[in-house]
């Protein structure tokens, strides 16, 4: 009987955390393999050291079935799961079309709601899922991710009533630890999450602030709510059906964060890197314009971030 084959790309601290339980549970086993798709400096730490995965609990060191850095030599795959970043999406799953045959499930867990789209632009007809995650983890150093908070929850699904496919990989999740929920209206949850994560990513970049600081300076608060009332507009054109209210509890949400946290993407506009304007604030712009939804705050949250000088925002 053919193992079934699970890939992860992106092994940062998402991929490295839920890969990392997977690895663990099902190193050799005979029904089951994990792998790896990394590049070849991660390829050579965890080759030789394993993957160390820091968690508040305790620190443990796993070893995947298969890492490397070269996708021609890992074969067909039964599920992908990515967790790139979305600037990276593309040039990541490319390499992989070898990898990817009509049997294969992909699973996005990237920031954003564009990435099932995306996908499905590269490999047209390609089983692709949406899926988010709830999760405070990091890569702190090659091969080595650290997990904090109580907070690590994985959630997929296709939109349709879940399928004979979709509840053996929840299964395996299940019994490798991961605290996964297989959701019939995962548009939805997906929805919910970006409610949250696109106002607070273009806030905190835009005013180069922590979000403790947005929330106490009216004007930022004022631009923050702005910003989620805009695309709660956007959703309700879109007849995304989302909580009476969302704002109200997204708002909560970040009231109840520690004061100095910001986003990940404000923390690559202060590295001078590349950052994911385009999937969490230039992508809001361009469905307003689609769906005939004015959004002002964001259009100008926007072209300032999109041509910004990233070590000087405000």
């Amino acid at each position: 009987m053919a193992k079934t084959r699970i890939a992860i790309v992106g092994l940062g601290g998402v991929g490295g955390y839920f890969g990392g339980l997977l690895a663990h549970k099902y190193y050799q086993s005979p029904e089951i393999e994990v792998i790896f798709v990394v590049r070849s400096a991660t390829e050579r730490v965890i080759k030789d050291h394993g993957l160390k995965l820091i968690t508040p609990v305790e620190e443990t060191v796993v070893y995947p079935d298969m890492v490397t850095s070269q996708p021609e030599l890992i074969g067909p795959v039964d599920f992908l799961i990515c967790t790139t970043k979305g600037y990276d999406l593309e040039g990541a799953l490319t390499p992989l079309k070898d990898c990817i045959t009509t049997n294969t499930s992909i699973l996005p867990l990237l920031n954003g709601i564009d990435a099932r789209e995306k996908i499905e632009q590269i490999f047209p007809g390609a089983d692709v899922w949406d899926g988010c995650v709830y999760i405070v983890s990091r890569l702190v150093a090659p091969g080595v991710v650290q997990e904090t908070g109580n907070i690590h929850k994985l959630y997929f699904g296709s939109g349709a009533e879940p399928s004979e496919k979709q509840r053996l990989f929840e299964k395996i999740c299940l019994d490798a630890g991961v605290e996964c929920y297989l959701s019939s209206n995962i548009t939805q949850t997906v929805w919910e999450k970006f409610l949250f994560i696109s106002p607070m990513a273009s806030a905190t970049s835009y005013l180069n602030v922590s979000i403790g600081e947005v929330l106490d300076t009216p004007a930022y608060k004022q631009l923050f709510t702005g910003l989620i009332d805009e695309l709660k507009s956007v959703a309700d054109k879109l007849g995304i059906p989302l909580a009476q209210n969302i704002v109200s509890k997204t708002v909560f949400r970040a009231e109840s964060l520690p004061f100095e946290t910001t986003s990940s993407m404000h923390s690559d506009f202060k590295k001078g890197g590349k950052t994911e304007v385009e999937t969490l604030t230039g992508y809001v712009v361009r469905l307003g314009e689609k769906t005939g939804v004015a959004t002002p705050t964001y259009a100008k949250n926007y072209a300032k971030l999109k041509g910004s000088d990233p070590v000087s925002l405000s």
